[in-house]
């Protein structure tokens, strides 16, 4: 960090084996980089933050540092993959964390653009049928004891934690979890869910959502995101209408009060006038009666519970895509997995107990 250093250090070779070390690097930890601790952390938090080439300028500019694109790519990414190897590692609950009396699960998924060779075989919603994007899939964590002037739960502050990367959430055919399911169980475990006195699992509609909650988190009470409901009832209504205009607007508003106050009777029938002639009509009375029981708004909301996944779909934006989804950018599995690492990693506010396990001598 105090600029470039010429360090003169011992170098032991061994004539039998033909390989040699400096010992001195190991303990400056600089063995196999050209970057000090200091430098790599700095490199970590501008790669994990803005474009690598944004990155080497910041670095130039506030730091005196010439460190090229590429090489911010390459130790950012770097970095990016041991955060993962620890994530995986390194699951540990802080038992010194008071609970709250309700802890929010939610999961939910998010493409982002992908280079040609890492989308080759993948069906996608191109018009030929092609995939332009992989889906990173995420889970957040956090509470919500503070309330609005409506007496909607608020996040806490500080309470909100990531985990994420382009991984399947299809259950292996041995039995063992999938990997993202593995990975929900990690940061569970982490932030003690379910030693909370009350588990929420937030999600929208997808059924891999809640055949993970159902496998993993049976004691949990599901709930569907409310908004997403109410986006598929506008929809119904614009494919009535076939378009936004005064008529489609007042059902769409008459669908969201019965949803609200869980009136399902008047919401099927309304739904069924049109489930014959309009498909989305059809796929929400569907969508709907397989989770009306995830749909009980009125009494959630005066259970004082969230019912929307906002905070995940924020998580979506502010983890994922202001990072990985800015325009020119094409990534790899690996570069893209690496850099969602180390953003979760320091916006959970774990990247200083990563570093503090970085620096503990290796045991062999």
């Amino acid at each position: 960090m105090l600029g470039p250093l010429v360090l003169s250090r011992a170098y032991y070779h061994c004539e039998d084996c033909g390989t040699g070390f400096c010992p001195r690097d190991k303990a400056l930890g600089v063995e196999d980089s050209f970057l000090s601790p200091g430098v790599l952390r700095m490199v970590g938090f501008v790669g994990g933050s803005v474009s690598f080439e944004e990155g080497s300028a910041l670095l130039r500019e506030l730091a005196g540092l010439g460190v090229s694109p590429k090489a911010v790519e390459r130790a950012a990414e770097s970095l990016g993959r041991e955060i993962a190897r620890d994530e995986r590692e390194a699951c540990e609950a802080d038992a010194d964390e008071e609970l709250p009396p309700v802890l929010y699960l939610g999961v939910d998924g998010t493409g982002i653009p992908m280079r040609a060779e890492a989308l080759k075989g993948r069906k996608g919603k191109q018009t030929d049928g092609s995939a332009k994007t992989r889906e990173v899939k995420l889970c957040t964590v956090w509470s919500a004891e503070g309330r609005d002037e409506k007496g909607v739960p608020v996040r806490d502050e500080g309470s909100i934690t990531y985990t994420a990367a382009i991984e399947s959430a299809a259950e292996n055919t041995d039995g063992r979890p999938s990997e993202f399911a593995q990975r929900v169980q990690r940061e569970a475990e982490r932030r003690r869910f379910e030693q909370a006195p009350q588990r929420v699992i937030l999600g929208d509609g997808a059924v891999w959502i809640w055949n993970l909650a159902d496998t993993h988190f049976p004691g949990a009470l599901q709930i569907v995101d409310r908004f997403h409901v109410k986006e598929h009832l506008s929809d119904v209504a614009k494919g009535v209408w076939g378009g936004s205009c005064d008529l489609a607007r007042a059902w769409a508003e008459a669908r969201h009060d019965e949803l609200d106050n869980e009136a399902f009777k008047p919401l099927f029938q309304a739904l069924e006038i049109h489930a014959q002639a309009v498909p989305e009509a059809r796929a929400c009375l569907d969508y709907i009666k397989r989770n009306r029981h995830r749909m009980r708004y009125k009494t959630f909301h005066e259970a004082g519970l969230c019912t929307s996944t906002g905070v995940v779909e924020a998580g979506c934006k502010h983890a994922i895509g202001t990072r990985l989804k800015r325009p020119g950018m094409h990534w790899t599995e690996p570069g893209a997995n690496a850099i969602i690492a180390l953003r979760c990693s320091r916006l959970s506010g774990r990247f200083e107990s990563f570093w503090e396990r970085r620096q503990l001598p290796k045991v062999a």
